[in-house]
């Protein structure tokens, strides 16, 4: 796979393709309109207090997890929380398992206001690439394996958000079967 440069004026760190494991999370999930997403924003808070009413800490940073994207209608999508161990569900939490596999990943830097842009590129990258998303589509809904967006930057430590870090991570089709470790 061919190295792309980082595009130092939107800052995005280049794409990358890594090898991940498996993930136990726990998460509220919602299905809002692409306006909407800031309903979903607002479960993080409730996710992470009932994780402290647990006596568990969370294993990495908080994400998005999109499991269906219509940009027409709605979008499925999952505030969660990474743990290290898979709890039992409780109400309108949910625990589940991120999948492991290659995922291609792009660290986008600045206002989630890019992350539109940040996530064309990375689509674009991948298909220059000729690689395959673990997704189908249906009836102009795209139902992905794993789509995330990983907040590495925790906005009580950096109130600025032009120095907000977020990294995509979308999984990709079987590359074992091409050989690619």
């Amino acid at each position: 796979m061919s190295e792309v440069m980082g595009d130092e004026m939107s800052g995005t760190r280049p794409p990358v393709v890594v090898r991940r494991q498996e993930q136990p999370y726990v998460a509220i999930g919602r299905s809002v309109r692409m306006g909407g997403l800031a309903e979903v924003a607002h479960q993080l808070p409730k996710v992470i207090g009932w994780l402290r009413d647990q006596g568990l800490e969370p294993a990495g940073p908080v994400f998005f997890r999109y499991r269906t994207v219509d940009m027409a209608a709605e979008l499925e999508v999952e505030a969660g929380v990474p743990v290290a161990v898979l709890p039992e569900p409780d109400g309108e939490i949910t625990a589940g398992t991120l999948p492991a596999g290659h995922y291609a990943t792009l660290t986008h830097i600045g206002s989630p206001d890019g992350l539109v842009g940040a996530t064309g590129r990375l689509l674009d990258w991948a298909a220059g690439e000729g690689l395959e998303w673990d997704m189908t589509e249906e009836a102009g809904a795209q139902r992905w394996g794993c789509r995330m967006e990983s907040y590495l930057t925790d906005p009580a430590d950096e109130p600025d958000t032009a120095k907000w870090e977020t990294e995509l991570a979308f999984r990709l089709a079987d590359l074992d079967r091409i050989g690619v470790n």
